[in-house]
């Protein structure tokens, strides 16, 4: 047998259920990698991966309506290190920012008392990691410091506002959900709050059916179906209201959400359709609409790493949509009709799960899904279910007629960002990234087909949390640890549920260990009979004649094995009030509420005695704990000692021998033939009547006398409880007066505690311990009975906000409390709701999750992972490596690279896996936003460049290298990347854009516009046949005309050209901007409009032009400058700086800002990168900063404790190194006593 290790300690914890409605929108799964959930007023801690919840966080009096995690995206260091902070909001108006490992809170933030609508953080995280935007309704947005709890500032507008959305491309841009529109703010920033109200938008559909020219009242859902779906398309954003007959869409609005995937796009939501804007125009350029069969949308999360959206259903199923690719799988058809190549977005079904089945209180709530990866959902479900699902990609065989009509999903070429090596081991559902390869831009060159590989893509279930069913429960814990039964204890906890179920829960793990279908009805009652056995009791509703019937079952957990405890009766009788077991488990009493109790004897099931009609009526009783069984068993010892000398007289001895001793030992023996167990103790138990009196009987096999009455105490009311302990016996009443009797001293007490009816009142387990748990109608409180005093108390409305509706010890000093909210809580005797440190937890399952190690420990293992070239050969074993550290601390890191799974520890340990592919997977498996984003843009522009100096192409620092050189498997940065992107792939993009918008302009502002972008991409032939599509009673129709005329007739000559950029500047000079820079734009003097755009502050447009009008030496002069605007200290946005140096090969300057900005390890890690694909070179000008960076993160490692790996990057850093080496073998002279004890404990 496994040898089985029992822990006597037992975590307080809470066991969760059912959801309250306003904790609808209260679920977010962090970039930490768990999911925070609002229950009632508490919240959940998942961890999605083994699915269980690993922390309760308690500290909210209100339901919890909001719950968000601090985002990721900042190096960490020992001064910032990986900590797990969320923020949560509940319904009145409290916020409150939590430490989550140890369950405490960072501050508590509180306006007004009304529900928090939304709140995030903001995600510019150079200025500040802390700051945190709330909506205090109805019309108030306030940003706080959520590390202080200081106001920043607060604005209030003039509608109600719903929710808002950050524009994640650019930090100034907040769109805000209202009850009439939407309001756009384009001045967002930490230190002072928007200038302006925002740009008001309406929605409005000016083209409604004469059917639907009544204004619809907001509490009528808008009429859907087909017709309606069609109107929408030409849905017009005004900004003026619009008129009475303008149907007004925002009514049902579910949700506003900024596109991560790719810049300037927005979607709606509405039941029955998704439509997708580009801002730019302010105008539709996608919609996904649901037939009229379909099942509405609740919800839809939009995804970054490639344009698709996860959307949540009304039935609980999550659908995955991807865009189409827009060119043309056949390109013969977009030659003969180039219209019909892009027509508008269109989002294709590629995948969905199973749904729910939806009943009155079982519904879906939300959906979230992992920001690191996006192929993993988690759907919240009102019963208290999590449903995670995994998305996989499976490789198919290409179709040659693909009947679906949608072109075929490939499998991308590289892992990690770099071409996959020859029998290189790579996880295919790493990411969404992973699985599905960019969708193709008309232009652009699909890759060979003999690369590609097929996908299709399906929903897994891998995991399930359940929550416990709706309340009542009825509580009764297994019987206590005692010496004897140490070795196999399980601390089972029995819930009776009201659906007839009974669960038992472990309470060491706080899973569910099994779950009985025992009952047809409520139970009422449960009683264990030994550590793996018990009784349980349910009613059902009385019929007219106010009987029920009854069920007793005896249920055995091992086996599961049920079987009806009384046989048949139980039919039609009056209800069981309740069952009590002796505390032998011999007998059991069963109490009827108008007919005389019952006695059974629990061993053989049978009935010993039904008492007579004129039995008086039980309102409380209990067994005592004396018995006689150690005399008992005393005796059988002496008779058979007896027997055995009896046996062996011979026959004239044995006539002498006293005929009691024979008697005595015949009843021995025969009680003795049930194999011993069998002898009946003497046991007894005491009850009241209605009037006081106390009864008391003793029970022997079947034998029932009836013993000493004891008078009632005057005052006292109606006894309604009783518990008996040693000398102790304490009577409660239903005017909430206890009475303490101590039987050795006869002396007895009476205690009024003004708290109502005595419900319930339990002793504690173990020798010696006379504590007593009580339980009122409006809580509980702990006495102890020797001093006579209260220890503690919980009491609704004081410090909780929750009925109790059942209590019991699960230890001695925990009890566990069943509560109204759905919830039983184990509780220390303090009966202080409080969050456990997440260290002291006793997981089934060991999770993966850094953010739980102590922040040194964490950037331990995160460089363990990172590099471990100074022992030539990789290792997942901490042991091996020369780390000085506690012991505890090492096994805790360890105990981490063990949780993690099979797949990863063998990519790891894959000596194909290079360096830029392990810094990636490395910041992918710690959820680091910043080092994901750094070192995917690193490791493509590191290979680009590589790439064409291998091709011998001398590319000058600052410029891209030319498009010829592009064409390899390499691809290009994905779009959401926006201006960091190659500029032959950004200007595809943004041509196809135009072309949509000209396909879906449907006013005059909109072509206006559309000129005006095709002017600034070089397309002049284009523009002229928009220009000249102005109506002529339009004011700007003689203008637009002369427009016209200018753009066909501009020649290059000089005199032209002077009058031209004359005009330009003095436009630009008067305000007008943009008619400016296009006139600079028309003679080839873009270089000159991106100044002066920079000059006047659009740096992004600036960014946008150079991008895609200048040649790579003028564009990269205009992308460095921007560089070092984003550098200075007002913007103080250097991490974006970097990235875009990184895409203008400026690797040595990147190198340099990382190493000043002190990210040590990043700058080291890079430059290894560069040395090693040959794009910086080790000379005298570069030497110096190799050696610093080396030396520093060198330095970094030996603070760590990574001794060895400290020296292998000194010894690599040169003349800078020496010194420190010489400290580490100093060190390693001055302590070898040390080491060498470390390695025999080890």
């Amino acid at each position: 047998m496994i040898p089985y290790s029992v822990n006597i300690k037992l975590a307080a914890r809470t066991l969760t259920g059912t959801l309250n409605l306003q904790n609808k929108t209260a679920v977010d799964w962090g970039w930490q990698g768990l999911i925070a959930q609002g229950c009632h007023s508490s919240i959940l801690i998942i961890d999605p991966k083994t699915s269980q919840t690993i922390q309760v966080l308690e500290r909210h009096k209100a339901n919890v309506v909001k719950v968000k995690w601090s985002r990721e995206n900042y190096h960490h260091s020992l001064s910032s290190p990986y900590s797990l902070r969320l923020a949560s909001a509940d319904s009145a108006g409290k916020i409150i920012v939590w430490d989550v490992v140890s369950g405490t809170a960072h501050c508590e933030i509180q306006e007004h008392s009304k529900p928090i609508q939304d709140m995030d953080w903001l995600w510019t995280q150079d200025a500040s990691r802390d700051l945190l935007l709330a909506i205090h309704p109805p019309n108030y947005i306030v940003l706080w410091n959520g590390d202080t709890g200081t106001k920043l500032w607060k604005k209030s507008y003039a509608e109600n506002i719903l929710s808002f959305s950050f524009d994640p491309f650019d930090p100034s841009n907040l769109a805000l959900l209202t009850s009439e529109g939407i309001v756009f703010i384009s001045d967002f920033s930490h230190s002072k709050p928007p200038g302006s109200g925002g740009k008001k938008v309406y929605i409005a559909s000016p083209h409604a059916s004469p059917a639907h020219t009544k204004p619809v009242p907001a509490a009528l859902p808008a009429p859907t179906g087909a017709k309606k779906a069609l109107n929408k398309v030409k849905v017009l954003i005004t900004n003026e209201k619009p008129t009475a007959e303008a149907v007004t869409l925002n009514a049902d609005c579910l949700q506003l959400s900024y596109l991560p995937s790719k810049r300037n796009h927005m979607l709606l939501l509405y039941p029955r359709e998704i439509l997708i804007l580009d801002l730019e125009l302010s105008q539709t350029v996608g919609v996904v609409a649901i037939e009229r069969s379909g099942v509405p949308f609740i919800q839809v999360i939009p995804c970054a790493q490639r344009d698709a959206l996860f959307c949540l259903h009304e039935n609980g199923c999550i659908t995955l949509r991807v865009c189409r690719s827009t060119t043309a799988p056949d390109e013969s058809v977009a030659a003969s009709d180039p219209e019909q190549s892009v027509q508008e977005l269109v989002y294709d079904l590629r995948s969905q799960c199973d749904a729910i089945r939806v009943t009155k209180t079982v519904r879906p709530y939300r959906m979230v899904i992992c920001p690191v990866n996006e192929n993993n959902a988690a759907l919240a479900v009102s019963d208290g279910r999590v449903m995670l699902w995994e998305l996989k990609a499976h490789v198919s065989k290409p179709t040659v007629n693909p009947s679906s009509g949608l072109s075929p999903l490939y499998a991308p070429v590289a892992f990690c960002g770099s071409p996959l090596g020859q029998n290189q081991k790579k996880i295919q559902d790493l990411s969404l990234n992973t699985m599905i390869g960019q969708s193709l831009v008309s232009g652009a060159d699909p890759p060979p087909p003999s690369l590609q590989q097929e996908v299709q893509l399906k929903f897994l279930l891998t995991g399930l949390l359940s929550g416990l069913p709706l309340p009542p429960f009825a509580l009764r814990m297994c019987p206590p640890l005692t010496t004897k039964n140490i070795n196999h204890y399980q601390p089972l906890l029995a819930v009776g549920t009201s659906n007839g179920s009974v669960l038992v829960y472990n309470l060491t793990s706080g899973l569910l260990h099994k779950d009985l279908s025992v009952h047809s009805c409520e139970v009422k009652g449960i009683e264990w009979v030994s550590l793996t056995s018990f009784l349980s009791f349910a009613t059902s509703t009385p019929n007219n004649a106010g009987l029920v019937r009854n069920e007793l079952q005896h249920v055995d957990l091992p086996t599961g094995r049920c079987f009806a405890f009384r046989g048949e009766q139980g039919n039609d009788e009056p209800a069981i009030e309740m069952m009590k077991v002796s505390h032998l488990k011999q007998y059991l009493v069963v109490v009827f509420r108008d007919k005389p109790l019952e006695l059974w004897d629990v061993r053989t099931g049978t009935l010993l005695r039904e008492m007579a009609k004129n039995f008086p009526t039980v309102t409380a009783l209990e067994w005592s704990p004396s018995h006689n069984l150690k005399s008992l068993k005393k005796k059988q010892l002496l008779a058979r000692e007896a027997m055995a000398r009896y046996t062996t007289l011979s026959d004239t001895e044995q006539s002498s021998v006293e005929s009691s001793v024979i008697s005595l030992l015949q009843d021995a023996e025969s009680k003795s033939e049930g194999g011993g167990q069998a002898i009946s103790a003497r046991e007894h138990f005491v009850f009241t009547d209605t009037d006081g009196q106390v009864y008391h009987i003793t029970v022997e096999g079947n034998t029932v006398k009836d013993g000493a009455r004891i008078p009632p105490d005057g005052s006292m009311g109606s006894i309604a409880c009783i518990a008996w302990k040693g000398d102790t016996l304490v009577l409660g009443d239903v005017d909430g007066n206890l009475n303490f009797w101590d039987l050795k001293a006869r002396l007895s007490r009476g205690i009024p505690t003004h708290r109502g009816w005595v419900k319930k009142i339990r002793f504690a387990p173990g020798k010696g311990n006379q504590k007593l748990l009580v339980m009122y109608t409006d809580g509980a409180e702990v006495w102890d009975t020797k001093e006579v005093n209260m220890v503690s108390s919980l009491r609704i409305g004081r410090n909780v906000n929750y009925r109790i509706l059942d209590i019991d010890w699960c230890t001695s000093d925990k009890v566990v409390l069943a509560s109204e909210d759905g919830c039983i809580r184990v509780l220390e005797m303090a009966m202080k709701s409080a969050s456990y440190r997440m260290d002291e937890q006793d997981l089934t399952d060991p999770v993966w999750c850094p953010y739980l190690l102590l922040p040194r420990a964490a950037l331990t293992l995160k460089a363990f992972l990172l590099l471990q070239p100074w022992s030539g050969t990789f290792t997942m074993d901490i042991t091996q490596v020369d780390y000085t550290e506690k012991h505890e601390i090492k096994g805790l890191i360890q105990e981490q690279l063990n949780s993690m799974s099979n797949d990863m520890k063998s990519v790891l340990l894959d000596p194909e896996l290079n360096l830029l592919q392990r810094c990636l997977l490395v910041s992918r498996l710690f959820g680091d936003e910043s080092d994901l984003q750094f070192w995917t843009v690193a490791a493509h522009y590191l290979q680009s460049f590589a790439q064409a100096r291998h091709l011998s192409v001398p590319v000058p620092e600052g410029q891209t290298p030319a498009e010829g050189t592009q064409a390899t498997p390499q691809g290009h940065l994905d779009i959401y990347h926006d201006t960091l992107c190659e500029s032959f792939y950004f200007q595809r993009f943004q041509l196809e854009r135009v072309h949509l918008q000209e396909v879906k302009r449907s006013s005059y502002e909109h072509t206006k516009k559309c000129a005006d972008q095709l002017l600034l991409l070089g397309q002049t032939d284009r523009a002229v046949q928009l220009l000249l599509e102005t109506s002529a009673d339009n004011p700007s129709y003689y203008c637009d005309s002369l427009k016209a005329c200018l753009v066909t007739t501009i020649t290059s000559s000089g005199p032209s050209q002077s009058t031209i950029k004359l005009v330009a500047t003095n436009m630009i000079a008067n305000g007008k901007l943009a008619e400016g820079v296009q006139l600079l734009c028309l003679i080839d003097k873009a270089a000159d409009a991106c100044r002066y755009l920079q000059t006047y502050g659009e740096w992004n447009r600036a960014a946008w032009l150079a991008k895609v009008r200048l040649n790579p030496a003028e564009s990269s002069d205009v992308l460095k400058r921007w560089a070092e605007h984003l550098c200075s200290p007002q913007v103080n946005q250097k991490s974006k700086a970097i990235l875009v140096l990184l895409s203008l090969g400026c690797f040595h300057k990147v190198g340099e800002m990382l190493q000043s900005m002190r990210y040590f390890d990043r700058a080291a890690l890079f430059i290894e990168a560069c040395l090693k694909y040959g794009v910086m070179e080790a000379n005298d000008s570069t030497n110096k900063l190799i050696g610093a960076a080396f030396v520093d993160y060198a330095r970094l490692l030996r603070t760590l404790g990574l001794r060895e790996s400290a020296a292998f990057w000194a010894s690599r850093a040169g003349g800078a190194g020496e010194q420190l080496l010489e400290e580490l073998f100093q060190g390693e002279g001055a302590v070898p006593e040390e080491t060498e004890g470390l390695e025999n404990t080890e």
